[in-house]
């Protein structure tokens, strides 16, 4: 049974874990009957996400698929910089919200020269990872309105602004500086609340043990 969130519908975790074990199935199975019996998973687990979202069970059974083999989470990394208690925030182009500068992990980056890399792109700030924050389950606490189909893992590290101005790139509308009480709306299926809330006890202080999931 897959471990359900608060925020996530049931029949959005019960579809994804169909799925994944439909591919999965589908990786590993040589005899043509488990197959069909696995490519039937993956037109239920889509049909379901359809009934429920109102979308098309073939552009979402499309959607799904577009990774091959073994079903496993994506990594996401974050750069949480820090000046004069102020946690530095990017300003999504895609959604209008907040979040830490970050992305998808690329392949053959070490994690934490990809979040410095993320941040100097995103934000125009040059940084050093000092210390891992945490490793959070992406989708614990992404909103049920957004339908993430694919699991994630989030990797968040503490770092030390060593330079930079501020000059962004163009999927960010804006960057700033933003203390605990005054953070803007958060594009929460990048950065929720309570990365944000171990972010700035890490910041302050420098022991707190990593956090995970």
């Amino acid at each position: 049974m897959a471990s359900l969130s608060s925020s996530t519908p049931n029949w959005l975790a019960w579809a994804r874990k169909i799925q994944a074990i439909s591919q999965i199935g589908l990786t590993y199975a040589e005899i043509q009957y488990d197959r069909d019996r696995y490519e039937q998973l993956a037109e239920l687990a889509a049909e379901i996400v359809a009934v429920y979202s109102g979308g098309d069970a073939a552009a979402i059974r499309q959607s799904i698929n577009v990774q091959p083999g073994y079903v496993t989470p994506k990594v996401d990394v974050r750069g949480a910089c820090f000046r004069d208690g102020k946690v530095l925030l990017v300003r999504e182009k895609a959604d209008g919200k907040w979040c830490l500068p970050g992305g998808w992990a690329d392949v053959g980056d070490v994690p934490s020269e990809s979040a410095a890399r993320e941040v100097r792109e995103e934000a125009g700030y040059d940084c050093q990872p000092r210390k891992l924050i945490g490793v959070f389950d992406a989708n614990r606490d992404v909103p049920g309105e957004t339908l993430e189909f694919g699991h994630g893992y989030k990797l968040v590290f503490l770092c030390d602004l060593t330079g930079g101005d501020g000059v962004h790139d163009h999927e960010i509308l804006e960057v700033g500086f933003f203390g605990a009480g005054e953070i803007p709306s958060l594009s929460t299926a990048r950065t929720d609340p309570r990365v944000l809330a171990e972010c700035f006890a890490h910041a302050h202080d420098a022991a707190r043990k990593t956090f995970f999931d």
